[in-house]
C-alpha cells in the first residue's frame, strides 16, 4: 500500500517558509496514528523542517530522498528517487509525507490519500497536488461541517481512496 499524508489549507496550501503555517495538535495525532508502524518517505527539506528531537521519526521506518550522495543522518535511510526508496520499502507499507514535488510525483502511483482540510486561509509557497477524479472519498470525519481544534483552527479528516484503473 502506497498512501500519501498531508493537511492543507484553502488553496491547497500545504506549506510556507519550509513549515506548516499552523498548529493543529489534533492532526499531528492523526498524522502518527496513520503512519505508525509504517514506512514513511519524505524529500530532505521535509525532513530537515522536523525539530532534532523528532528525528527520526519514531516508530516507523524513516527514508529521505536526495541526491546529495554524501548525505547521512542517523534514524534515516537515503534513497535517490522515489523508485528506490519504494525498492528499499519493499512490501512494507509505504506513506508519503511531504514535500510538495514529492506529493506530485507519488500521487498517480498511491493506493490512499489521508488528508487533513483545514478550514484556514493562509498564504504559503507550497501546495498539494490536484486530486482528480479518479479519487473517491471512503470516509470524512466529522461527516458533516468541522471540528475545531484546540488552537482554534475548523479541520476535518478525509481518506480517499484512489479507483482501480
Amino acid at each position: 500500500m502506497l498512501g500519501l499524508v498531508w493537511a492543507q489549507a484553502h488553496g491547497g496550501v500545504i506549506g510556507r517558509d519550509g513549515g506548516m503555517p499552523w498548529h493543529v495538535p489534533e492532526d499531528l495525532a492523526h498524522f502518527k496514528a496513520v503512519t505508525l508502524g509504517s514506512t514513511v518517505i519524505m524529500g530532505r527539506r521535509t525532513w530537515e523542517s522536523f525539530p532534532e528531537r523528532f528525528r527520526p521519526l519514531p516508530g516507523r521506518r524513516n527514508i529521505v530522498l536526495t541526491r546529495d550522495d554524501a548525505w547521512e543522518s542517523d534514524g534515516a535511510e537515503r534513497a535517490r528517487s522515489l523508485d528506490e526508496a519504494l525498492t528499499l520499502a519493499g512490501d512494507e507499507d509505504v506513506w508519503v509525507i511531504g514535500g510538495g514535488s514529492l506529493y506530485a510525483e507519488a500521487i498517480g502511483r498511491a493506493d490512499v490519500i489521508e488528508l487533513t482540510e483545514l478550514d484556514l486561509v493562509v498564504p504559503g509557497d507550497t501546495l498539494a497536488p490536484a486530486i482528480d477524479g479518479t479519487w473517491v472519498e471512503a470516509s470524512r470525519t466529522p461527516t458533516d461541517g468541522w471540528t475545531v481544534s484546540r488552537t482554534g483552527v475548523p479541520f476535518r479528516f478525509r481518506r480517499l481512496e484512489h479507483e482501480p484503473h
